[in-house]
C-alpha cells in the first residue's frame, strides 16, 4: 500500500467515527467522570494577561494541555505543536530548531523563528528585533502551551504573527516529580528527571535535568545534543500571592545539513537518506551556551494584584552559516515587566491591566570568520565545499546594542453575565545601535572570499515606534456558543541582520480584522475562525543567487479561515481534526532582480503558504491505563517564490501514533513520528534564477520511553 493510501485509509477511519458514532459505538452515554478530557474549557493568560476561559478571549487562541504534552515524544517542540490551524511548523535536524509560521509570519526567516514573540513563563524569549531560539526551552519542562494566532496580544511587542508562550511545570507541584527515559531510531537518547517539594512550610525547590542526543545519521552532519538543568524556588506569600524564581543553564550542539538540488532531493525520495550534495555549505550549526534567570512575584492589595517580574540570560554561540561563521563570545540581556491589575467597577465589574516593560540586548566584539577548511573549484576556482566548521581568518567585528521599552494598558469591560470588551494597547520603542567594522567578504559572483584594501566601518543608528491597539469583545448566546469579534493592530520590526543589510527598512503594519465562534460541552469542542490582515510595508525576501535580501512590499493581503474541533466518540475515544484555508497575495511589489530590475509581483501568492492544511486525529485514554493517539497531518501545495512559477506538492498525510500504558507509578510510551515513513521536503525555495533547493523532512522514528513517578 502506498504512503496517499495509508493515509486515506486513516482519514477515511476517523472522518467515520466523527460523522456517525452510532456506527462504532451503541447505547453507551459518555463516561465523564473517568477522562480528564471532559473539562468544559481551558483556562489562558496569553492573550489578555487575564486568568479566563478560552471561550471569553477575543481571539484566536489553541491550549495544548498537559496530557497531550505527556503523550507526546517532546524531542522538539514541534510534537505538540502540529496540527493547530494557521500554524506551519517542520524541523530541517529534529534536534530543538523548527520552522514556525502562523499566519504567513516567520516565513522569511533562513533559520530561528521571526516575526512571532516567544515566552517562557511570562518572560520574553524573543530578542527586540523579533529573532527568537528554541534552545532555551527544556522541551521536557512544560506544562501547558498557549498559542495565540495574529497582532493584538499584549505580550507581542514588534511581532505581528501571534505568541506562543511555554508555561513550564511550576515549582509547587509535586504531583511532576519524575524520571524519564527513552530510547529509539537514529541513537535518538532522551533523560529528564525532577524532584522538587516544600522544604519549609511556605518554601519549596524543585531541580530539573535533561539530556536529549541523536546522531540523526540518515542524513550527513545531523547530529544533535543539549543538556539542560533548572532550579526553581519557590516562596508562598499568601492564598493567592507568591514569589517564583528560576536558574537555568543550556549547553545546545546543533549540526544543520546541508540543502540538495532538486536531483539529489529526487534521489532521497529513492533512498531515504542525504550524503553530500552539490551546495558549498555542509557545515552549517549552531553551538550554544546560555545562562538564564528570572523573577516573578505575584502580590495581591485589595483589590490591586501587583505582577513584577525581573529576568536576565548571559549567551554564547558559534554559527557556521552560509558564507561565514558567526562566533559571538557573549551576549547579556537584561528586562523588566512590571505589570498591576485592578479590579474596579465601570460599566458591570471590571479589570484594569497594565505595565511599563523594557529591556536591553548588549553583545560586544561579536566576530566572522571565513571558513578555514574548503576545497575549490580546478575550473571555475569556486569555493566546491566545506570540510569542516573550523574557523579561519576574519572577516568582521560587530558591536550592537538592542533596547527595547514601552508600556501597555487593557480595560476589560463586563456590561453583563454575557459579554467581555476589551480595549487595550502596547506602545514600544525599539533601537538599534550597531557598529560594524568590516575586513572581507564573501564575493557571490566569483564564489571565493574577497580581502578589502582598508576595512569598511559601518555605524547604524535607527528607532522604531510601534503601536499596537486592539479591541475585542465577545458574547455567549448560550452555555455553549459564544461569538467575537476582533479589531488589532501589529507591527513588525526588521531583524538585526536585515537592517544590517538594508537600513532603510520600516516597520511593518499588519491590520486585523476576525470574528469567530466558539462552542464548548462536555462531548464537544470547537473554534471557527475568519479574519482579515492587511499589512504595509510588508518585510519580503528575495533570493538572488544563494543571497537572502529584504525590503519592504508595498502591501499585502491575508484572508484565511481556521477551523479546529473534537468530539468524543463513546468508549473513551475522541475524533478531531482542524483546517486552514489561507489566501495570501502580494497586492503592491516590486521585486528586484539582478540584472534585470525591478519586476512587478503584485497580485501573485505569497510563497511557502499552502492555501489548504488540515490535521485529522483519533484520542483513546481508558481508565484501566491504556491510551493512545494517533495524528495525520497534510500540507498542500505552495509556491516556490514570488514570481510564481512553480509549485511544491506539499505532503498529503503524514502520521505519527502514540500507545501508552500506565498503572501506580510507572508509565510506558511507545512513539511512531512519519508512522508510513513518507519521503517529503520540510521546506523548498527557487531562487530568481531558477534554481531550487531542498530541504528534507525526517523518515519514520521511533522512541520508547519510561516514566518512574516519584
Amino acid at each position: 500500500m502506498n504512503k496517499t493510501c495509508h493515509g486515506i485509509t486513516v482519514a477515511a477511519g476517523t472522518l467515520i467515527l466523527t460523522s456517525f458514532p452510532g456506527l462504532a459505538f451503541t447505547d453507551e452515554a459518555p463516561e465523564k467522570t473517568q477522562i480528564a478530557y471532559h473539562e468544559l474549557d481551558t483556562t489562558t493568560v496569553t492573550a489578555t494577561r487575564i486568568e479566563r476561559g478560552s471561550r471569553e478571549v477575543p481571539a484566536a487562541i489553541s491550549v495544548i494541555d498537559q496530557e497531550i504534552i505527556d503523550n507526546a515524544t517532546m524531542f522538539n517542540v514541534l510534537d505538540a505543536i502540529r496540527g493547530i490551524p494557521g500554524v506551519l511548523i517542520d524541523s530541517k535536524n529534529g534536534g530543538y530548531d523548527v520552522r514556525l509560521i502562523i499566519r504567513g509570519a516567520g516565513q522569511k526567516a533562513n533559520y530561528g523563528v521571526r516575526e512571532i514573540s516567544v515566552l517562557r513563563d511570562g518572560v520574553p524569549m524573543t530578542d527586540p528585533d523579533s529573532f527568537s531560539r528554541f534552545d532555551f526551552i527544556d522541551t521536557q519542562d512544560i506544562e501547558r502551551i498557549e498559542v495565540i494566532r495574529g497582532p493584538g496580544s499584549l505580550y507581542g511587542a514588534g511581532s505581528t504573527g501571534g505568541v506562543v508562550h511555554f508555561i513550564s511545570k511550576p515549582v509547587f507541584d509535586t504531583s511532576s516529580n519524575r524520571i524519564k527515559v527513552g530510547a529509539g531510531s537514529y541513537d535518538s537518547l532522551m533523560l529528564n528527571a525532577k524532584y522538587g517539594g516544600m522544604v519549609s512550610k511556605n518554601n519549596a525547590l524543585s531541580i530539573t535535568a535533561s539530556h536529549r542526543e541523536t546522531s540523526n545519521d540518515w542524513r550527513k552532519w545531523n547530529e544533535f545534543e543539549t543538556d539542560q538543568v533548572s532550579l526553581k524556588h519557590g516562596l508562598k506569600l499568601g492564598e493567592d500571592s507568591s514569589w517564583e524564581s528560576e536558574l537555568s543553564y543550556t549547553k545546545a550542539d546543533l549540526q544543520l545539513p546541508a540543502s540538495m538540488n532538486e536531483t539529489e532531493f529526487e534521489e532521497f525520495e529513492d533512498s531515504g537518506e542525504q550524503g553530500d550534495t552539490t551546495s558549498p555549505w555542509q557545515n552549517n550549526g549552531r553551538y550554544s551556551d546560555i545562562w538564564f534567570f528570572n523573577s516573578r512575584l505575584k502580590q495581591e492589595y485589595g483589590n490591586f494584584t501587583f505582577k513584577p517580574r525581573i529576568y536576565g540570560n548571559h549567551w554564547e554561540h558559534y554559527h557556521p552559516v552560509t558564507g561565514s561563521i558567526n562566533d559571538t563570545p557573549g551576549t547579556d540581556v537584561v528586562g523588566a515587566d512590571l505589570e498591576f491589575s485592578h479590579e474596579h467597577q465601570l460599566a458591570g465589574p471590571s479589570t484594569l491591566v497594565a505595565g511599563i516593560t523594557g529591556r536591553v540586548d548588549d553583545s560586544q566584539d561579536a566576530k566572522k570568520y571565513k571558513y578555514a577548511d574548503v576545497t575549490y573549484n580546478p575550473y571555475s576556482g569556486r569555493i566546491a565545499s566545506t570540510e569542516s566548521d573550523r574557523s579561519g581568518e576574519l572577516m568582521q567585528t560587530q558591536d550592537a546594542t538592542n533596547t527595547l521599552y514601552g508600556i501597555y494598558m487593557q480595560e476589560t469591560l463586563r456590561p453583563s453575565d454575557a459579554m467581555n470588551i476589551d480595549i487595550g494597547f502596547r506602545f514600544d520603542k525599539s533601537n538599534f545601535d550597531i557598529n560594524t567594522v568590516q575586513y572581507s567578504e564573501y564575493n557571490w559572483g566569483t564564489g571565493d572570499y574577497v580581502d578589502f584594501r582598508q576595512p569598511v566601518v559601518t555605524d547604524t543608528d535607527k528607532t522604531f515606534d510601534l503601536f499596537a491597539p486592539r479591541l475585542g469583545l465577545t458574547y455567549a448566546m448560550n452555555d455553549q456558543l459564544s461569538i467575537y469579534g476582533l479589531m488589532a493592530q501589529g507591527m513588525q520590526v526588521p531583524s538585526e541582520s536585515e537592517i544590517r543589510e538594508n537600513p532603510d527598512l520600516d516597520a511593518a503594519t499588519a491590520r486585523n480584522i476576525e470574528a469567530g465562534l466558539k462552542g464548548r460541552t462536555l462531548d464537544w469542542s470547537f473554534d471557527l475562525t475568519v479574519y482579515r490582515t492587511e499589512v504595509e510595508d510588508e518585510i519580503v525576501s528575495t533570493l538572488n543567487g544563494y543571497v537572502t535580501e529584504f525590503q519592504n512590499a508595498g502591501e499585502t493581503s491575508k484572508k484565511g479561515l481556521e477551523f479546529e474541533g473534537r468530539y468524543y466518540l463513546g468508549k473513551n475515544f475522541w475524533a478531531g481534526g482542524s483546517y486552514a484555508y489561507s489566501d495570501y497575495t502580494f497586492t503592491d511589489f516590486q521585486e528586484p532582480i539582478r540584472g534585470v530590475g525591478n519586476v512587478d509581483r503584485s497580485g501573485n501568492s505569497i510563497p511557502y503558504i499552502p492555501k489548504n492544511q488540515y490535521s485529522l486525529s483519533l484520542d483513546f485514554n481508558n481508565p484501566n491505563g491504556f491510551r493512545g493517539r494517533l495524528q495525520t497531518d497534510t500540507w498542500g501545495s505552495y509556491y516556490m517564490d514570488n514570481a510564481n512559477t512553480e509549485k511544491y506538492d506539499g505532503y498529503d498525510f503524514l502520521t505519527s501514533l502514540t500507545l501508552g500504558y500506565g498503572k501506580g507509578r510507572h508509565g510506558v510510551t511507545l512513539n511512531f513520528d512519519n508512522l508510513f515513513d513518507q519521503r517529503y521536503a520540510a521546506e523548498v525555495k527557487k531562487n530568481t534564477s531558477g534554481l531550487k533547493t531542498y530541504y528534507a523532512g525526517s523518515p519514520r522514528r521511533t522512541m520508547l520511553t519510561y516514566t518512574y513517578s516519584l
